[in-house]
């Protein structure tokens, strides 16, 4: 396994979560018209799909350390320095970036620079704003 590997299956992973967040943001909406007919048990359901969401989002979380961490040892083996795996303290908070001092800042392709911008892997807190704002 290499770090273009990770890269590659790194964007598969990101389309999956492309693709839940879409469902789970229909699903609201259906419900959001639901609550507003007078559906009692919609406002109820909602309850339940902002957790969804938010469990989507702490599983997004997880993943992108695994990910950074598999990633990092990737690049270090290739770097005939076989390093161990950064064990951080706690999951990043979304909207955190974990490039740089961590890691280095020496990790390369498209999945380390979306890490390090941070841009990656928000799908299940920015799904959360949006739906329940």
């Amino acid at each position: 396994m290499d770090t273009a590997t990770i890269d590659q299956e790194f964007e598969k992973l990101q389309g999956e979560f492309d693709d839940v967040a879409k469902t789970v943001q229909v699903l609201a909406q259906k419900l959001q018209a639901a609550e507003q007919a007078g559906d009692k048990n919609a406002t109820e359901w909602l309850g339940d799909l902002k957790q969804v969401a938010q469990d989507i989002d702490d599983e997004q979380t997880q993943a992108k350390v695994v990910l950074l961490a598999l990633h990092s040892f990737i690049a270090g083996v290739a770097q005939g320095q076989e390093q161990p795996a950064p064990q951080p303290a706690s999951a990043p908070q979304p909207g955190m970036t974990m490039g740089g001092g961590m890691f280095g800042g020496y990790m390369g392709g498209s999945f380390a620079r979306s890490m390090e911008m941070g841009a990656a892997m928000g799908l299940g807190s920015s799904l959360i704003s949006s739906i329940f704002r």
